[in-house]
């Protein structure tokens, strides 16, 4: 099993690269009062930061507005994941608490201001369960976050996708259902997106951030990697 950043996402962002933890066999099902206390403290540092702010304005932010124009992406009407998420912190409508792994990530990608995506690898170990960073093609389909039926992604948008079934569309938009993290979910795919040259400081410390929380706090082993163009794959298997 492995992540896989196609050729072509390179050839149009040739600077991207991704931060990687992938780990098994952990519980999620159990309070963590230090990811919880991680995820106030930060939602309350991000309130401070950006209240009334024009978060699009934000130079951590622009890069990926840049980048979905690039990808044909509307920035305005399919903001990157870390500029909803600011947005709506800067809008006064605060951040819920989920569960301790989608806290966990959202309070690092708020500390980072990057980027990460959390998805269930449940019964994940072959080839066939590959995650591919790529362009979308016929006969793939997305389920959207809290629906049941399906539909087609856009030919050619970025996605996120395992076999013919997409976790994200346009690139780091919106998960799907498929993958989404629960209670019970063991085994955990954070990928984390950024720019070499930009922020890959940032992508290298919100990935160490995640797993040696995942270590300390969960009793797992992650393992964990970079992708960019000189690398564009890494094993999952250990």
């Amino acid at each position: 099993m492995k992540f896989i950043v196609a050729e072509e996402i390179f050839q149009k962002l040739p600077n991207a690269c991704f931060g990687v933890v992938m780990a098994r066999g952990l519980k999620n099902d159990r309070p963590q009062p230090a990811v919880a206390q991680a995820f106030e403290a930060a939602l309350a540092a991000a309130q401070a930061r950006f209240q009334s702010a024009k978060v699009k304005e934000f130079p951590e932010i622009a890069p990926y507005r840049d980048a979905f124009r690039t990808l044909g992406i509307n920035p305005n009407k399919y903001p990157c994941s870390i500029e909803a998420l600011f947005s709506r912190i800067a809008k006064g409508k605060g951040l819920p608490a989920i569960n301790p792994i989608v806290d966990l990530g959202n309070a690092v990608s708020l500390a980072h201001v990057v980027p990460i995506g959390a998805h269930d690898l449940e019964g994940a170990q072959d080839d066939k369960d590959d995650i591919m960073v790529r362009l979308a093609e016929v006969g793939d389909i997305f389920t959207p976050f809290g629906a049941a039926e399906s539909e087609a992604p856009e030919i050619g948008e970025a996605v996120y996708a395992v076999g013919n079934v997409v976790r994200t569309r346009r690139w780091t938009w919106r998960q799907s259902e498929i993958g989404k993290i629960t209670p019970s979910t063991t085994d955990v795919f954070f990928p984390i997106d950024g720019f070499a040259g930009f922020n890959e400081t940032s992508v290298l410390a919100a990935r160490d951030a995640i797993a040696e929380s995942l270590t300390a706090l969960f009793g797992v082993a992650p393992i964990v990697g970079f992708v960019d163009a000189a690398h564009p794959e890494m094993a999952l298997n250990g």
